[in-house]
């Protein structure tokens, strides 16, 4: 599948208790990198600090949305390549199943959908997909696989992009 359905705002407002990697100052130099198929985004370093604010907003193009969303956390490193934090996988299908409801004029806030933690998800709480001034948004608290400790805050929002197809027309996700 070769054409984009739209764009992907993939909000990272912060991370909390992340690994310490960085023993002598207790702390470590957290930034994050999203890869969806073949594209690679980052957001910027925060340094000391296991509780980073990044405030970033990465934007993908999305062409299959039944492709999962990799999130991994590294701690920047100076002389030595950099550690990772732990990662995890953002499944889309939710997301997009609330889109292609063609849900309009609701109140802000409005909750969608839920979706419940499962071992699968690694939501470390109930994600509410909501919809706000126009918009689907999905909320999400993810506890950071293969690590001892971390969580990374997110929002998804859809944009619909003229001369694309958007997800209520797009490839359809394999259901469970």
């Amino acid at each position: 599948m070769d054409e984009m359905l739209g764009l992907l705002r993939v909000r990272i407002p912060r991370g909390r208790n992340l690994a310490v990697r960085d023993v002598g100052r207790n702390s470590c130099d957290p930034y994050v990198v999203v890869t969806f198929a073949h594209q690679k985004l980052k957001t910027k370093v925060v340094k000391n600090n296991c509780n980073p604010d990044w405030n970033e907003e990465l934007t993908l193009s999305i062409k299959d949305p039944s492709l999962p969303i990799l999130l991994t956390v590294f701690d920047k490193d100076t002389l030595t390549a950099d550690d990772k934090l732990g990662e995890v996988n953002i499944d889309l299908k939710p997301f997009v199943e609330a889109h292609r409801m063609g849900l309009k004029n609701l109140p802000d806030g409005c909750a969608v959908k839920r979706v419940q933690p499962t071992r699968e998800n690694c939501l470390a709480d109930e994600s509410p997909i909501t919809w706000n001034q126009g918009k689907i948004l999905q909320d999400m608290v993810l506890k950071l696989q293969h690590v001892e400790s971390g969580q990374v805050h997110v929002q998804l929002e859809w944009i619909d992009v003229p001369g694309c197809k958007g997800l209520a027309h797009g490839h359809a996700p394999d259901t469970m």
